[in-house]
């Protein structure tokens, strides 16, 4: 059976393959894209919020100045205090745009029988997994951020707090990647077990967190979950 362990030293491994490169690449832009496009959202929003409000409570237009520094420190902030929410959310849509190439090149060197029995998923289904994906991220973040902010007391409870339920969140979106293209049907139990999923999902976020490698960690989770789903199917 294929462990957790060896699927992860076989992803870092074919980092070096020039197609996982290129989509380590393709993915890194599309990612730095799209936080670049969610901070310029957050400037005009509250660039528009402070004219209008703020605005309207002094009774005068701010000084373009003035609501310009504002919102510049505002969209700052949020992006300081909301990356560890909208990186992973950007980076995993990112990566599921190209999900099917990572998956692809894991299938093509070690499992090739796969790579031809295998169901392309088209781009607008794709498109809908990554929303449901990302989608499924933020309204849990957000679902557990009242019992988050009750923990700080504890001094690392929302840590461990968010730690474990992104894992769960990243491991099913993970599983998914590598799974949805071979299943027969919607009925059909996936290969990967639960505890598995969970422990996969767990390393992945943590990845995530440390500067360098959350940008190969989505490239890495997709790759290692494709052996896990292969070496499982293979086993079965």
């Amino acid at each position: 059976m294929t462990s957790l362990p060896s699927s992860l030293a076989r992803a870092f491994a074919q980092l070096a393959d020039p197609r996982v490169l290129w989509l380590l690449i393709k993915s890194l832009l599309v990612t730095v894209l799209l936080f670049a496009l969610l901070g310029v959202a957050v400037y005009f929003g509250l660039a528009w919020l402070l004219d209008r409000g703020l605005g309207a409570l002094v009774d005068a237009n701010l000084p373009p100045d003035v609501a310009s520094a504002l919102a510049t420190i505002g969209t700052l902030l949020t992006v300081v205090l909301g990356g560890w929410l909208l990186f992973r959310v950007t980076a995993l849509a990112a990566i599921q745009f190209f999900a099917d190439d990572v998956v692809e090149a894991v299938e093509a060197r070690y499992y090739p029988e796969a790579l031809e029995s295998a169901r392309r998923i088209g781009f607008a289904e794709s498109m809908w997994i990554s929303l449901k994906g990302a989608v499924r991220v933020i309204l849990v973040n957000l679902l557990i951020l009242p019992l988050a902010l009750v923990l700080l007391v504890t001094g690392f409870g929302t840590v461990v707090l968010f730690a474990l339920v992104n894992a769960w969140l990243l491991g099913r979106e993970l599983r998914d990647m590598a799974w949805l293209r071979h299943r027969k049907d919607s009925d059909e139990e996936p290969p990967i077990g639960r505890g598995t999923r969970f422990a996969l999902g767990l390393i992945i976020a943590g990845m995530l967190t440390v500067p360098g490698l959350n940008f190969i960690a989505p490239i890495i989770g997709a790759a290692a979950a494709t052996h896990l789903v292969q070496g499982r199917m293979r086993d079965a």
